[in-house]
């Protein structure tokens, strides 16, 4: 079990990546959705948004927002299976991808080292 500060530490270090990443595969963008497409209800809001954009401006700001307020974190993300469907036909362009959605999941789950 790691202690907290170093998790998040850890946590703040992947979302950068996964920034960095979905910069990479041209899927990071300037413009947010359409406000309704806030509104969904389905899990990574699949109906309105891609999973890119999920992960961009909810995901990723929501996370930001737990670490800063101290807040419990979720003990999993799972967001690796459904990046691994969203990037079928690019698997190979998404490798680094998918490896950091996995990490964030491992550490989210206290598997990480200190």
């Amino acid at each position: 079990m790691i202690n907290t500060q170093s998790k998040n530490d850890q946590l703040l270090n992947l979302f950068a990546a996964l920034q960095n990443e979905l910069e990479k595969l041209g899927s990071w963008s300037e413009v947010p959705p359409a406000p309704d497409a806030f509104l969904s209800q389905l899990p990574f809001s699949y109906d309105t948004m891609s999973l890119p954009e999920w992960i961009q401006f909810i995901f990723l700001p929501k996370m930001n927002e737990l670490i800063e307020r101290g807040a419990v974190l979720p003990q999993r993300c799972g967001i690796e299976p459904m990046a691994q469907e969203f990037f079928k036909d690019r698997s190979m362009e998404a490798v680094e991808l998918l490896r950091i959605l996995s990490e964030i999941d491992r550490v989210l789950g206290g598997l990480a080292e200190n």
